[in-house]
């Protein structure tokens, strides 16, 4: 394995990339209505591609050079979880369901937005005053619960809940968007994994604007539904059948408190993108990564995992014939809570680690464990 040397990232992102960073987290894209984002995605990395595509549950792509025949993909994930409205009370509360592994326990007293037939609605997550939870008399209070939790839009009967639009299977998101913090700290619902798709748009623009000529197709994939089974990566894996795969996605910085370093390994926020071992990355890209890695003195960080990544890694290994895959992943503290937290370096490093990686590889790079 290639000896790592932490280094300070270049600056490779200026105001108009973040500025497109901040009007993407702050767009609504949850699981299976993921449209409005995607739209936005394709207008920005549009000029740095030759073509594009979508597919039929909206999956996109921006392809460079199409007329390769080899074929690269480098792919995040564009959805968000998010509830569903399952039931409206005669009162006008209105109940939910998950969709994806929202987190209930950081629902109560949440500002959220609900997506209805006539625009979004503006909703609060209800919750007991302390002093009443307080004063029920065996000092035992009452936990956050799907089925005990329930949406407040200032309704006061099912009719009136109704007509603003709203509906069964109508989705709410968490209102809170992206801000900034000291020392270089981004947060901000959804990060997980819009800063995937964003990373990969900006991998795109490098190549465009340092004129770099590759000597295969590269397809920058944005899949949907992820968070409910890796869905949308699985469709895209089959209509493009690429020869090599690298997905970014987030993983857990284990500093912060009530995180079991023993399980969850050893991954920190500021000190690089982090790179796995597991059944599902192929050993010898791997390796190619991270010999990138050293080269290029971008820092990384190493850890496990077992059956599967978790990711839209393991529908692209495991797709078609088989697809030597890897995982690059971005430290988020907090990860499935509105304020999803992570750092400017790791940003600007993983994307500087994707750009050299991509440069490193042709049709001719040796990927089989046989030869």
């Amino acid at each position: 394995m290639a000896k790592q040397t932490k280094s300070k990232s270049k600056k490779l992102l200026g105001s108009a990339s973040y500025d497109f960073l901040r009007k993407y987290i702050n767009n609504a894209s949850p699981t299976g209505f993921e449209s409005a984002g995607q739209k936005m995605w394709l207008d920005y990395i549009k000029p740095f591609t030759d073509s594009f595509f979508t597919d039929p549950y909206g999956s996109a792509a921006g392809v460079i050079n199409p007329e390769a025949t080899f074929k690269v993909v480098i792919e995040a994930h564009a959805d968000e979880i998010s509830w569903f409205v399952n039931y409206i009370s005669a009162e006008g509360l209105i109940y939910l369901k998950r969709n994806g592994g929202v987190d209930h326990q950081v629902a109560p007293a949440k500002r959220v937005l609900i997506h209805g037939k006539k625009g979004v609605v503006k909703a609060v997550f209800g919750w007991p005053a302390i002093h009443t939870r307080m004063a029920n008399g065996d000092n035992k209070e009452p936990v956050p619960k799907v089925d005990n939790l329930f949406l407040d839009c200032g309704a006061r009967n099912k009719k009136e809940v109704e007509s603003l639009g709203i509906h069964i299977g109508a989705v709410a998101t968490y209102e809170e968007g992206y801000d900034e913090l000291a020392f270089d700290y981004l947060i901000g619902r959804a990060m997980d994994n819009r800063i995937g798709g964003f990373m990969i748009a900006e991998v795109a623009r490098l190549l465009k604007e340092n004129k770099k000529k590759l000597p295969y197709a590269l397809y920058v994939v944005n899949a949907v539904q992820e968070e409910i089974g890796l869905r949308g990566a699985e469709m895209m894996a089959r209509r493009i059948k690429p020869d090599i795969a690298i997905i970014t996605d987030v993983t857990h910085d284990t500093t912060t408190p009530m995180i079991n370093k023993i399980i969850e390994g050893d991954v920190a926020c500021g000190k690089g993108p982090s790179l796995a071992f597991g059944p599902a990355v192929h050993n010898k890209l791997l390796d190619i990564v991270e010999d990138t890695a050293a080269k290029n003195k971008i820092p990384v960080q190493m850890r496990t995992v077992s059956r599967s990544t978790g990711t839209d890694t393991d529908s692209f290994a495991y797709a078609n014939d088989g697809c030597p895959s890897v995982l690059i992943s971005i430290p988020l503290r907090y990860m499935h809570t509105t304020v999803e937290m992570l750092h400017k370096d790791d940003i600007e490093n993983t994307i500087r680690l994707m750009y050299e990686t991509l440069l490193s590889l042709t049709p001719k790079t040796n990927l089989s464990y046989f030869k």
